[in-house]
């Protein structure tokens, strides 16, 4: 039942934004085109965002030259979108692919349909191959990372909220989620008035938490050679693996099992594989962010004490440096005589 704690859904006006249009209230009638943009691209780009930031500002410090970021990104961000597209089409067939759909629709992202898993399998081939480029360690790069792909994950889930999607199974706790009928998601029968999980909501704070969790395990520790990156895929690949039992949506099944929720136990795996290798391969802390002979040094700034022209004269300055450092001068030496 709705309650005055519930949580209400975006209307579907809030789904797009017509950038066109709004040009052409504000008074320029010459622009005929109409841009949507909707609000869950603009989630998953913001999170993209946030998660660049926070891996040029993590990088950078580990010695990596500002924002070599942005030359990986090139790489990861359009591979990890590919992947995240292609697992969910995979793993949602019946959406896609039935007598008389229109296929296109599975290039439609915009729609709604990201699943992270191929989005990190994706992402995970592009920064390999942006580290290799750059000459950046992947396990570096992976750390440096780690914390920010749980940000840019909990900005995606609230692109799930604008698109009234993936939500949870009928609930009565006062914070049940509102979804708009019709919905296909919904089973038969239900009352208008019922209420869902906001799993979007559960895996926000999740995925939040788990970032500052990794935020302060990383001050406090320095954890490298990739072993945050295995703090990540357990953190998340547990809280994944409970909410997506909750979770209404249809999904294909594996034993009995929605597939997710095998790649959620995977990602716990794989992250437990990565602590336990990388513990015993690495004793000692990584020499640096580049791989040998891949290294990067600031380039010196300029004292200018140290430079010398012909509008030096005597008594300036720079004159007695040089007198007393015997470098030459304006006003020394055979082009002072000249």
């Amino acid at each position: 039942m709705i309650s005055a704690l519930s949580i209400p859904s975006p209307g579907e006006e809030w789904r797009a934004f017509n950038l066109g249009q709004w040009l052409r209230d504000i008074g320029l009638s010459w622009f005929s085109l109409d841009i949507a943009i909707n609000a869950y691209a603009l989630c998953i780009l913001l999170g993209i965002a946030a998660a660049v930031w926070l891996t040029h500002v993590r990088l950078t410090r580990r010695g990596a030259e500002p924002w070599i970021v942005l030359d990986i990104a090139l790489f990861a961000v359009p591979l990890g979108i590919i992947g995240g597209r292609i697992y969910h089409v995979v793993t949602h067939p019946a959406d896609y692919f039935f007598p008389g759909a229109d296929l296109l629709r599975v290039l439609y992202i915009w729609e709604g349909g990201m699943a992270i898993f191929g989005a990190l399998i994706g992402g995970a081939v592009g920064a390999y191959i942006g580290c290799r480029v750059t000459g950046i360690r992947f396990w570096s790069f992976a750390d440096a990372l780690a914390p920010g792909l749980l940000i840019a994950q909990a900005f995606g889930r609230l692109g799930n909220w604008f698109n009234q999607e993936l939500f949870g199974l009928p609930t009565d706790l006062p914070w049940g989620l509102e979804i708009d009928r019709p919905n296909s998601a919904i089973p038969i029968g239900l009352p208008e008035d019922v209420l869902f999980h906001p799993t979007f909501l559960y895996e926000i704070v999740w995925n939040l938490a788990g970032a500052a969790l990794l935020l302060l395990i990383d001050a406090r520790l320095r954890v490298q050679w990739g072993k945050l990156l295995g703090g990540y895929l357990i953190w998340y690949g547990v809280g994944r693996s409970i909410f997506e039992t909750i979770r209404l949506d249809p999904s294909e099944l594996f034993l009995g099992v929605r597939v997710n929720v095998w790649a959620a136990w995977g990602a716990v795996l794989l992250g437990i594989i990565i602590v336990l290798v990388q513990r015993r391969r690495h004793h000692g802390a990584e020499p640096g962010p580049y791989v040998a002979g891949r290294g990067w040094t600031p380039e010196a700034g300029v004292d200018s004490e140290d430079v010398y022209t012909e509008t030096d004269l005597a008594g300036n300055d720079a004159v007695e440096v040089a007198e007393k450092s015997g470098a030459p001068s304006a006003t020394s030496g055979p082009a002072a005589n000249a």
